[in-house]
This record gives C-alpha cells, sequence and structure tokens, in this order.
C-alpha cells in the first residue's frame, strides 16, 4: 500500500515536471517560431498559446491538488508529521498556479485583445503592448519558479524517507 502511494506521488509529480518542462521549452517557444508565424500571423499564434495555457492550468490545478492530497493521505496513513518545508512548497504552487491562472492569463488575455482589436487608437495599442510584455514577464518568472519547485519537489519525493529517532512507522520493528 505505501509503496502504491509513494508510486502515485511519483507519477503525478513526474507528469507535471515533465509537462511543465515541455511547455516551458518546447511548446512555448514553437508557438512563435518563425515556421509557425510563416503559417499564422501572431494574432492567431497568441490565441492558441492562450487556449494551450488555459488547459495547462488546469491540468497544474489537478496535479498540485493530487500532490497534496496524497501527502495529507501519507500523513494519515503512516502518522508521519510531513516536513513543514514540504507543505510550504506545495503551498506555494499552488499558490502560484491559481494565480497564474486567475489572475496572470486573464489580464494578459485582456491586453492581447486590446493589442490586437482593430478599433482601439495606435496609443491604446502601444500601452496595452507595453503592460502585456510586463505582466507576461512576471507569469514567465512564476513559471519558473514553479517549475524549479515542482523539481524540488520531485527530488524529495524520489529521496529515501529519513527515519526519525523515536518514530514507529508500519512494517518497522522497533
Amino acid at each position: 500500500m505505501l509503496q502504491a502511494m509513494r508510486f502515485s506521488s511519483l507519477l503525478i509529480v513526474a507528469v507535471w515536471l515533465g509537462a511543465t518542462v515541455f511547455l516551458t521549452f518546447g511548446a512555448g517557444p514553437a508557438f512563435f517560431s518563425p515556421a509557425v508565424l510563416e503559417v499564422i500571423p501572431r494574432y492567431h499564434a497568441g490565441r492558441v498559446a492562450q487556449v494551450v495555457l488555459d488547459s495547462f492550468f488546469e491540468f497544474q490545478l489537478v496535479c498540485s491538488w493530487l500532490a497534496a492530497v496524497l501527502v495529507l493521505v501519507d500523513w494519515a496513513t503512516t502518522g508521519r508529521l510531513p516536513r513543514r518545508w514540504v507543505l510550504g512548497l506545495l503551498g506555494l504552487l499552488l499558490a502560484l498556479v491559481l494565480v497564474g491562472g486567475t489572475v496572470l492569463q486573464p489580464k494578459l488575455r485582456r491586453l492581447h485583445a486590446v493589442m490586437y482589436a482593430p478599433n482601439t487608437s495606435l496609443v491604446q495599442k502601444e500601452e496595452a503592448g507595453s503592460l502585456f510584455r510586463r505582466w507576461h514577464g512576471v507569469s514567465q518568472v512564476g513559471n519558473l519558479i514553479v517549475l524549479a519547485g515542482v523539481a524540488l519537489y520531485f527530488w524529495t519525493l524520489a529521496s529515501p524517507v529519513p527515519v526519525r529517532p523515536g518514530m514507529m512507522y508500519p512494517g518497522r520493528v522497533a
């Protein structure tokens, strides 16, 4: 049972990490590559990227919640309290995913629409473009923090669990 939970935790976080790496370094840049921009205009590439990011937000939300639930299940079944910094890391990851998906992405979507709307003035387009670049940078930094955090969490899961003196674990003889 404990092996199955450990495997499930590792699998969820490995998939989350792999998807984050792929989106950040593979799919994300591909949307705006010269090859793609030869086929579709930049506005449409941006809209497609937004649709993918909406799906990715939901995916990350599921992964972060599953990771948190498995920590709680592990705690309930083994009696082993999770390390505080690990709980803090999971909380931070969940918060960053929520802020990215519910605050930053809608803001970027609105600014993108203004940048390319036919009925907006040149001044409005330039202002929206400037704000878009700034908020996109914030979003990218948040994404890199999530990527590093998920990698760190994966490393903690993959590392052997230290046995604390005086603690009784199922299957361990005192």
